[in-house]
């Protein structure tokens, strides 16, 4: 196995690490017990180099509560890209506009393009633009290309239907990505005509530069893989809201090092002001405060699981609760942590950590699948009401 590792170059996907994990119902809920859920979980899956993609299980919870992973297979496959990706026109020109890079060459290209149009069409349309404006100087070309590496990080890919969940794999595409696809928060997403839509904000990494971007998948067969533009997109840790708020997609960020941050925007991909929504006020959060996926909705309100850094470089799961209908207000807060690192959760890749990237409600209790010092996941199950009734 060892000498065949070697000729076919073999990467193990998983060798390092198997954490941060996001959770959310199956698109297929069928042939289960009433009052069972059918769960993907996703993984930030991390192997040689320190190399982060995205992997998944799937699993159920019984009605009793119990938590059932399914056995995953040996092997994993590669998406194929998509062929002939679209890329819509105005959307696209709103992209340029938002990285600066409007010009006598950038709308000479669109002015040759349809209101869709493919990659190749695209490259076919800024060569002709080059021709058309002579334009053969450094500055041309450096413009021409930033166009290009647009459109390539707007990307599209396909797995077999046949494949199994826990085969598929999201490993790194493009050049902002190279050294990784970071802490993936997926959220089933209601659209406002009553369809729905997986999202997930991720980290790409290229060994220098961290970027947040987008996931949208109907069905985790297809994902789109989408740049987000504005200056509020910046840092770690974005987490989209399930719903629209007034009309306006709702958005929870890390702005900085040390606060949660809240904002709203007529348009997914693009995000401009924000506004503080809360800042560290216990010990175990003093340094630092994030979120640990989506809020939830409750009848109470939007439930927030964070992450409370504090002395020592200690990672805790707390939660804090916003009013539904404006989310700006925050309504309640816990005192103490829902979860700290045990003596048993201590040590791993990173040591003294404890991480979500989001989890969900269930028959009244809230399912918190979490990282163990970033080198494992394990769950951890308790009643809803009890968090909301803990709430000051």
């Amino acid at each position: 196995m060892l000498l065949g590792a070697y000729f076919t170059h073999e990467y193990s996907l998983e060798a390092a690490a198997l954490f941060n994990p996001s959770i959310v119902p199956h698109p297929d809920q069928s042939e289960l017990a009433p009052g069972a859920l059918r769960f993907i979980l996703s993984l930030r899956a991390t192997g040689e180099g320190h190399i982060s993609s995205i992997t998944f299980r799937t699993g159920f919870l019984s009605p009793n509560g119990h938590i059932t992973i399914n056995t995953p297979t040996r092997y994993c496959l590669e998406p194929s890209q998509a062929p002939n990706a679209s890329y819509e026109k105005r959307l696209f020109e709103r992209k340029l506009q938002e990285l600066g890079l409007i010009g006598d060459l950038s709308r000479q290209a669109l002015s040759g393009l349809a209101d869709s149009f493919t990659l190749e069409e695209l490259r076919a349309s800024v060569s002709l633009a080059l021709k058309q404006l002579r334009a053969r100087n450094q500055e041309s070309g450096a413009a021409a290309r930033k166009i290009l590496m647009l459109a390539q990080s707007n990307y599209e890919v396909q797995f077999a239907p046949d494949s199994r969940l826990s085969e598929r794999v999201l490993f790194p595409v493009t050049p902002s990505q190279s050294n990784g696809i970071e802490d993936a928060r997926f959220v089933l997403f209601q659209n406002d005509d009553g369809t729905r839509t997986y999202y997930a904000t991720y980290t790409a990494y290229d060994g220098k530069l961290i970027l947040p971007q987008f996931i949208e998948t109907p069905d985790f067969l297809h994902f789109k893989f989408i740049t987000l533009n504005g200056p509020a997109v910046q840092n770690k840790g974005m987490a989209l809201f399930p719903r629209k708020i007034k009309g306006q997609y709702a958005m929870l960020s890390r702005q900085d090092y040390e606060n949660i941050y809240l904002m709203f925007s007529d348009h997914p991909h693009f995000w401009h002001a924000t506004q503080l929504l809360l800042k560290p006020k216990f010990p175990w959060e003093f340094i630092q405060l994030g979120n640990c996926g989506s809020p939830i909705e409750t009848e109470a309100g939007w439930l927030v699981l964070s992450h409370g850094v504090g002395a020592m470089r200690k990672y805790c799961i707390g939660a804090f609760l916003l009013d539904r209908n404006d989310p700006t207000k925050v309504i309640g807060r816990l005192r103490e942590p829902l979860i700290k690192p045990n003596e048993n959760e201590r040590e791993g890749y990173v040591p003294n950590v404890v991480y979500s990237c989001g989890s969900l409600v269930h028959d009244r209790r809230l399912v918190i699948p979490y990282a163990m010092s970033d080198y494992a996941t394990t769950f951890a199950t308790l009643s809803l009401d009890d968090v909301l009734a803990a709430m000051e």
